[in-house]
């Protein structure tokens, strides 16, 4: 029997209108008062309305930290933190995306705590324990709900992260109607960025385990099923939700054989050109698979009938270089960009891409076929 490890969310709750119910579960945990930690924009469009209402109604007093923003500085987190730090908050709540449950994540760990957030960059660095913690995530994308990890951009535009068990919250709340207003574009984008979490995690150099790889090929399941609908039909809430489990699953799976190539690759452009991290990936997922081919291609030709029907019954070559194109196809399919040109990178940035890519050592050793300069840089150039 293999040795592994496995460690998830304790408490998971998947239910349309759930978010009605943070208040009650954070008051179970002895909570008085809370930040509450999302963007603008959920506030703007209602989003958040259910969960404070909850609050409300539990008699949780709330402070709202809403200036997240995509790819979280350093110094807006180290600014809430500081906040909610004064404002005496005995537990954190997120609704939001990544960026924001990210956040909320650490600023969990880093109240109360006198450790500085440069000596968690890492894995397993996180020294003290946290404040309850729920995250309710609005896309279908990132998993963060069910992660220990939280991705912070440090001054340098470099992306770092805090990998720590004290990271998972107490519940991940998975409400369906929280995505339902989500436009195609960022509908697609998300989904393949919980693809990516899954075809990663399964071909994993060092941790891919049998629970991780269940998860990974239930979640492709749900998440290629549904994508295509959840995109067109956006009130659709049987898509919406098979989405949002699917991310959760995927998130599972790569919390635990974590990713590689994909995302080394990926983060650079959100960190130089300001894209979203599900879009940065989808960019450059075709030609990394088309890299790892050689090293990874038994376990692609196993995914590839799960996320494209079309391919079931295909020899492995083909099932393998089917995926490659459906992936080519998917992005503008979905209405997506589908090259680096068209969100402003040019062959004069590709070299500090690949030189930046290098540098996302963490993520380079879980990739099936070891990743030089010279490959990150062909790949960025087939993208462009």
């Amino acid at each position: 029997m293999h040795a592994f490890q496995f460690q998830t969310t304790k408490s998971i709750l998947c239910e349309v209108g759930a978010t009605e119910k943070i208040g009650e579960l954070i008051s179970g945990m002895g909570c008085k008062k809370v930040a509450f930690v999302t963007d603008e924009m959920i506030l703007k469009l209602g989003l958040a309305d259910a969960a404070l209402t909850g609050l409300k109604k539990s008699g949780i007093a709330v402070h709202v930290i809403d200036d997240v923003i995509a790819d979280p500085p350093e110094e807006m987190i180290l600014k809430a933190v500081a906040e909610a730090t004064s404002e005496g908050v005995d537990g954190v709540v997120s609704v939001g995306g990544g960026s924001s449950l990210d956040t909320a994540k650490l600023i969990a760990v880093l109240v109360g705590s006198d450790q500085p957030i440069e000596e968690m960059y890492g894995v397993g660095l996180v020294k003290g324990g946290r404040l309850p913690l729920i995250l309710a995530p609005t896309t279908a994308g990132t998993g963060s709900e069910v992660t220990p990890i939280s991705i912070v951009t440090t001054g340098t535009n470099e992306k770092k992260g805090v990998v720590s068990p004290q990271l998972l919250p107490d519940w991940a709340i998975l409400d369906a109607e929280l995505t339902v207003g989500l436009p195609p574009a960022v509908t697609a984008a998300t989904g393949i960025d919980a693809m990516v979490h899954a075809i990663e995690a399964y071909t994993s150099k060092h941790k891919k385990n049998v629970v991780s790889d269940t998860l990974a090929r239930q979640a492709l399941e749900l998440l290629g099923a549904n994508i295509e609908t959840a995109c067109s039909e956006g009130n659709d809430r049987d898509a919406r939700s098979n989405m949002l489990l699917g991310s959760m699953l995927a998130g599972m799976a790569f919390a635990n054989a974590p990713v590689a190539a994909v995302h080394a690759l990926a983060y650079p452009l959100g960190g130089h050109f300001h894209v979203p991290h599900g879009l940065s990936n989808a960019l450059v997922l075709p030609y990394v698979l088309d890299f790892n081919m050689t090293d990874a291609s038994a376990q692609y030709a196993e995914l590839a009938p799960i996320i494209f029907a079309n391919l079931a019954g295909k020899s492995a070559t083909d099932a393998c270089h089917g995926m490659v194109e459906g992936f080519k196809a998917m992005g503008p399919k979905l209405g997506m960009q589908s090259k680096l040109a068209e969100v402003g990178v040019n062959h004069n940035h590709l070299p500090m891409l690949a030189e930046d890519a290098m540098k996302q050592t963490r993520l380079l050793v879980n990739n099936p076929r070891e990743m030089t300069y010279e490959a990150a840089l062909d790949i960025y150039t087939q993208a462009l």
